[in-house]
């Protein structure tokens, strides 16, 4: 394909360039009309590529923009997910060029979604275009790229459900997260799934004079702070009953696998400014953000909290945890085992509640799998080294709720860079990933039918 993407490359720049241009973000009603006029735009991309049919369908939000090339309904669908919606460019002065007026600098584009993730769905339709044209494609590939994926992705899953038989496929495939490096490439082969909840402790019926009750009552900060430490114990494990039954644990060689990636532990504490890092003994730290779950409070607050002193012993206390889940935990399951402990743990005089917010299960897609072969073949032809396999430590809930509907897995080939900044000012996507990225995608095509 690199000769042909040479051939092409300036009418690939101004056609990505013209979605780049298109303020499609999703958190502003504002934005509402560029939204439907980035889906129309990227319709008429994927027919001009080639696709057999290409459609905008309306949904409770935003439009889903649906195509497919079908070869021979006897052969493999890939189905592949992206996003064109993108996220606010706030602060804007900080932005070097316009955000939606693409330049191209030190060998990188810069604007708003030039990663994440117009410039990357961009690759998928590009290396259809290949396929077609050079009569290389061997099997049916479908498209659903969606506008809410900036916002959690509110209305595409009741879509996907009601669309099911349309959306039937062999496999997701996905380009919207990053590498290691441009000279380590990786597979995302998983994801961390989210439980997300939130607790309250109540004590006595008003806020209290700490002089006249303190050490009479429970305070009922001193108390939440008492049980969410003890959730985590001194090797580093989750203490919640039942939190690890459905954690599968990897073999050695899985773990070897895994610990081919480069990871520089002074450069990683430099990097967040700490000076020790800590977690689940017995394994690494990719390892405790990639394949290990975790727990973490993300918010606590309760009682006086403006200028000046105020003594009251608080009537409530709050706080906000998350736990990251690995592949086989059910996110719905750790709420409710969350919850009995919670309540399990506390005191006498103080009573307890929790509620479940959103959340989404993980995923995993076996490194000896069809899929996962074909996209190491590829990416190992493109890079001149073999990939080494990884795991995000975040979410995409919408990812596992896919696989739950269609009852196939995701795969994860991704080609950002930690240096594109994306979600930040000054977003940007190095060309030579661009260019590796289309190249290897038609590859993983070549070699999945093998």
């Amino acid at each position: 394909m690199k000769a042909y993407i040479e051939k092409n490359k300036e009418r690939f720049f101004e056609e990505l360039f013209s979605i780049l241009r298109i303020p499609s973000i999703s958190s502003s009603s504002a934005h509402a009309a560029d939204m439907k006029r980035c889906a129309d735009a990227i319709v008429k991309l994927l027919l001009e590529a080639g696709a057999d049919s290409a459609k905008v369908y309306e949904t409770a939000g935003h439009p889903v923009v649906y195509g497919e090339k079908i070869v021979d309904g006897s052969l493999p669908t890939v189905l592949v997910y992206g996003h064109y919606d993108v996220q606010p460019v706030d602060p804007v002065e900080l932005w070097k060029s316009d955000p939606f007026e693409p330049e191209i600098r030190d060998g990188a584009i810069y604007a708003r979604g030039a990663n994440d993730d117009k410039g990357q769905l961009f690759m998928h339709i590009k290396a259809l275009e290949y396929l077609v044209r050079e009569n290389r494609l061997k099997n049916n590939i479908r498209f659903i790229l969606e506008g809410e994926e900036e916002i959690g992705s509110p209305s595409l899953g009741k879509w996907v459900e009601e669309h099911r038989e349309m959306l039937a496929c062999d496999l997701i495939l996905v380009s919207d997260t990053t590498m290691i490096s441009d000279k380590v490439p990786s597979i995302n082969c998983g994801m961390r799934g989210l439980t997300y909840v939130e607790v309250e402790v109540t004590g006595p019926d008003k806020d209290l004079h700490s002089g006249h009750y303190g050490g009479a009552v429970l305070n009922p900060l001193n108390v939440l702070c008492d049980m969410i430490g003890s959730l985590i114990d001194s090797k580093g494990r989750i203490t919640v009953k039942g939190f690890y039954d459905d954690v599968v644990e990897l073999d050695h060689e899985e773990r070897a696998m895994f610990a081919r990636a480069p990871f520089d532990k002074q450069e990683y504490m430099k990097s967040i400014g700490v000076d020790e890092l800590s977690g689940e003994e017995g394994y690494t730290t990719l390892e405790r953000t990639g394949i290990r779950p975790s727990l973490d409070v993300n918010g606590i607050w309760g009682g006086y909290q403006g200028e000046g002193a105020k003594t009251v012993i608080p009537s409530t206390a709050h706080a906000k945890i998350s736990m990251r889940l690995v592949p086989n935990q059910d996110c719905h399951k750790i709420a409710e085992l969350f919850a009995s402990h919670f309540r399990s743990i506390a005191p006498k005089g103080v009573k307890v509640k929790v509620t479940p917010f959103h959340g989404g299960n993980g995923f995993l897609i076996p490194v000896s799998s069809r899929a996962y072969k074909a996209a190491e073949k590829a990416v190992a032809q493109v890079y001149g080294v073999a990939p080494v396999p990884s795991r995000g430590g975040g979410s995409i809930p919408i990812l596992a709720q896919m696989q739950g509907i269609l009852g196939v897995n995701p795969l994860l080939m991704g080609f950002g860079l930690e240096r594109d900044t994306i979600h930040s000012p000054n977003e940007s996507y190095l060309i030579s990933q661009f260019f590796k990225g289309m190249e290897s995608i038609a590859l993983f095509y070549e070699y999945y039918n093998e």
